[in-house]
């Protein structure tokens, strides 16, 4: 399927958020995640299906000052 994955277009075999993050090589507990403009929580994501056309954005944490 295709999604929106950080503005980008990706194409996916995953079904959920957590198999995703999974195959993109992110660090699942480091990161926050959206989809479709709402939080999704590190808990739940292995029970948000992907669909085509999707919009997740995955974000890691910055250090600064």
């Amino acid at each position: 399927m295709r999604i929106e994955l950080n503005g980008a277009t990706v194409e996916t075999a995953a079904a959920t958020l957590a198999a995703l993050i999974e195959e993109q090589g992110f660090d699942a507990a480091s990161v926050a995640t959206a989809m479709d403009g709402q939080f999704v929580p590190l808990a739940t994501r292995g029970t948000v299906e992907l669909h085509d056309s999707a919009k997740v954005e995955v974000l890691s944490p910055m250090q600064g000052g």
